[in-house]
């Protein structure tokens, strides 16, 4: 089978052997597969967790139609249209364990599905679970422009959020997050934006933080959260190292999270899956939680593909099709 993999040479298509699905696996033909900023990393053979590396099938988040079942999977049957995410999306076939899929709904086609598996599973979890925002409050998406911070901002909307703010360093798509649900946009690489968020919430700050960022904004960010609230940090594209103001973090009382897949075992994974379908889904279904497809690349052109990703100009997810 065709797969774009990681070698001596870089990142470029190749043959590899056709997977064989085992245990609670499920053997799925692609169709269509989104890109996401951990997968430019490994395009240059750096090591996401589990994926990456050399020889190994790049891409972490697919749709396509199951082709086969372990002898252990449940819930799904050959033929079934499906999303999800795991090592080796990029490829004509990929391996995923059968808690790690959702339905693809009959009004969405492979290549707006192939953009929702890892958005929905990192934000639900950021937003709600480890977020606990309630109704009423506030919250604001760091790097609100990124695939996963726009459906963070809907999230945050369809929980009823009373204060949506989103920030993004691009004009350009920082006047687009009102599509999104966004109340107010700021730039994080103007240091008055802490002021404008404190000024949007009566001096108080936001009840909530998740954050994609980090780096320099990390103790801008304690200022900007009330007492009491709550910062959970997803990723650290501004950096992994910064300044961190432990005074402010405990005067202010804040409950701060890390969260990354990277480390969950497969038990958490299928724990996260089932609380989307159980608690968002209806509105997954009903196109009220989508993404916007900046463009589509065939699989041949996968490297101009991480080109226009690199480049920094988009707005939503860039997809490839197979």
């Amino acid at each position: 089978m065709k797969a774009y993999v990681y070698g001596a040479g870089g990142a470029a298509i190749t043959e590899l052997p056709k997977p064989t699905p085992s245990g609670t696996q499920v053997l799925v033909h692609v169709h269509a597969c989104g890109l996401n900023r951990a997968d430019l990393g490994m395009t240059k053979g750096h090591v996401h967790g589990s994926a990456g590396g050399v020889g190994t099938a790049l891409g972490m988040e697919w749709a396509g139609e199951v082709a086969e079942l372990g002898p252990q999977a449940k819930g799904v049957k050959v033929g079934d249209k499906v999303m999800g995410s795991g090592a080796g999306a990029f490829a004509e076939y990929t391996l995923a364990d059968h808690g790690r899929l959702f339905r693809t709904p009959s009004n969405m086609n492979f290549e707006e599905a192939a953009t929702l598996p890892v958005a929905l599973a990192t934000m639900h979890n950021a937003v709600v679970t480890n977020g606990a925002l309630q109704p009423g409050q506030s919250v604001l998406i760091q790097g609100a422009s990124s695939g996963v911070g726009l459906m963070a901002l809907q999230i945050a909307k369809l929980k009823g959020a009373k204060l949506v703010v989103g920030s993004s360093t691009d004009a350009t798509r920082r006047s687009r997050l009102h599509e999104f649900g966004t109340d107010l946009a700021v730039d994080s690489s103007d240091p008055g934006w802490v002021d404008q968020v404190l000024k949007a919430t009566g001096g108080e700050g936001v009840d909530l933080i998740v954050d994609q960022v980090s780096g320099k904004v990390a103790s801008q960010n304690l200022a900007a959260t009330r007492i009491k609230g709550r910062i959970v940090n997803v990723g650290r594209l501004g950096g992994t190292h910064a300044d961190f103001n432990f005074d402010l973090h405990a005067a202010r009382r804040i409950h701060y999270v890390g969260v990354t897949f990277r480390t969950r075992s497969i038990e958490e994974i299928r724990e996260i899956f089932d609380e989307v379908r159980k608690d968002i889904w209806p509105a997954v279904e009903s196109r009220k939680l989508q993404l916007p497809i900046d463009k589509v690349f065939a699989f041949k052109d996968i490297g101009q593909a991480f080109e226009h990703m690199e480049a920094n100009r988009h707005l939503g997810k860039i997809v490839v099709t197979l």
